[in-house]
């Protein structure tokens, strides 16, 4: 059995949402799959800017955004199911989730406050209205398949926007509602992202709450494998966006994966990785609309990286934009314990999370988002020494597995970035990231330029696939 998880754009529209149909389908040969979904491509943002506008008592406009959501999914079942019977019923459940959200916005608007509950339940008819279509054509189109609301079995805590599962009774919900259906050869199709607290609030798991709610299952249900459905051709050497050239990887390890997710990779969410760790159950990203690509396996097993093993060098190159760099610079730092308790103490109050560090003997610099830290923030620093700050940074991370053993690679890093300006180095306890700071007009010139480095000679052949161009 395998645990399938579609992304967005995996069912945005009737087309699609076919093809994830039929590649569910094509895996019931292996036994009768979990399919995960997210709401379609754009759904949750329309959400976002509905909730927004009922909490500043714009209702008008937050029913018109009711009505585009609602029509978005009309639009889909008709051109996906024929059947007058069934299609009148989907019809029935699309205006009942959208009737409900149309109540939820009076209702913000009414109280004039939309608290991370109310968010959480506006933010959860995305799913519940992609999975209903789904599952709904499956069955017209003669598939055995039943609709599960993921609020059965993902029970989490009341920590609205951000709830973790609790896993022990998640897994004793999973084992009585799922395992006998999947067993049985029905495929399930559930939510990810969503789930309730014990006294049956709807809660969400946070961005990428999908893919966790995917590998969660994965392991709860001891399965054999996960996929993370997009529409690209797996972990990718870098963005394509920046880098034309950029690559598929056909194989990594989970620290890795976890590394490049932290570092601003956009395939997968940190939390995805955690799950198939404990159980050591190989993910796979694979294209939605090139099946049969290889894509990549993120594995810990021995036997399969054995083959793929290319002296552990360079796997991907991450960046993140929309940085800055403070510097602190004191002297009480020389010989004295407890400064650096202090200066985390001040990220920490602000609830500020630090990327990257860097120190020395009277001084240290980090990287932050540069929409995160405030004057207050600032204030608290000011008071514990000379503080300066850099705007318009980018990090920039080179990953790859036991990269600081792997003798030269990092004077191959920094002797092809000999043209451009480094700002900030830093490589901490990670044995597998070596990153640095430029400004963000030089993030094309470096990342360009370490991609041909790395990736332009034999030593990377059978590692890397050129993607195949999505229709």
């Amino acid at each position: 059995m395998a645990v399938m998880k579609f992304g967005g754009t995996s069912v945005g529209n009737a087309r699609a949402m076919q093809q994830a149909i039929d590649l569910v389908v094509r895996e019931k040969k292996n036994g009768a799959p979990l399919a995960v979904l997210s709401a379609c491509s754009g759904i949750t943002n329309k959400l976002v800017r509905l909730a927004e506008a009922s909490g500043r008592s714009a209702l008008d406009e937050a029913l018109v955004i009711a009505a585009e959501v609602r029509q978005h999914h009309l639009t889909i079942a008709d051109e996906l199911i024929t059947t007058p019977a069934v299609k009148s019923e989907v019809t029935s459940k699309i205006g009942e989730y959208v009737s409900k959200l149309e109540m939820l916005a009076r209702g913000v608007d009414i109280v004039g406050e939309l608290t991370e509950r109310s968010k959480d339940m506006f933010f959860s008819f995305g799913e519940l209205l992609s999975t209903t279509v789904f599952a709904a054509a499956m069955k017209e189109q003669g598939h055995i398949a039943e609709w599960i609301d993921v609020r059965r079995v993902m029970i989490t805590d009341d920590n609205f926007g951000f709830a973790r599962p609790l896993s022990e009774v998640c897994e004793a919900n999973t084992s009585a509602i799922i395992r006998p259906l999947l067993e049985a050869g029905t495929i399930v199709v559930t939510q990810g992202y969503i789930g309730a607290t014990t006294s049956g609030r709807t809660t969400t798991l946070g961005r990428g709450g999908s893919d966790f709610s995917a590998a969660l299952f994965g392991a709860w249900l001891g399965d054999n494998a996960i996929q993370i459905w997009t529409d690209v051709d797996g972990v990718m050497t870098c963005d394509p966006r920046l880098v034309p050239e950029a690559r598929s990887i056909r194989i990594m390890t989970f620290s890795e994966a976890a590394e490049l997710a932290y570092l601003g990779a956009k395939v997968l969410h940190p939390d995805t990785i955690a799950p198939a760790v404990e159980k050591n159950i190989p993910v796979y990203v694979l294209n939605t609309w090139h099946p049969d690509a290889k894509g990549t396996l993120i594995t810990d097993d021995p036997e399969r990286l054995a083959g793929m093993s290319y002296g552990g060098l360079v796997k991907s190159i991450a960046v993140k934009k929309g940085q800055c760099i403070i510097n602190i610079r004191s002297n009480r730092m020389l010989g004295r314990y407890g400064f650096m308790t202090e200066l985390f103490g001040a990220f920490s109050r602000y609830g500020v999370s630090i990327e990257m560090i860097s120190s020395s003997e009277v001084s240290v610099s980090v990287t932050v988002d540069d929409k995160c830290f405030s004057e207050e923030l600032l204030q608290d620093l000011r008071a514990l020494g000379q503080v300066d700050i850099e705007h318009a940074v980018a990090t920039v991370s080179v990953v790859g597995d036991n990269l600081r053993m792997a003798k030269g690679v990092a004077g191959r890093i920094f002797s092809s970035l000999r043209n451009v300006n480094l700002r900030m180095i830093s490589q901490g306890s990670s044995e597998i990231n070596v990153g640095f700071v430029v400004e963000e007009m030089d993030v094309n010139e470096a990342v360009n330029t370490l991609h041909h480095e790395f990736f332009s000679g034999e030593e990377t052949a059978g590692i890397f696939e050129k993607p195949a161009g999505n229709p």
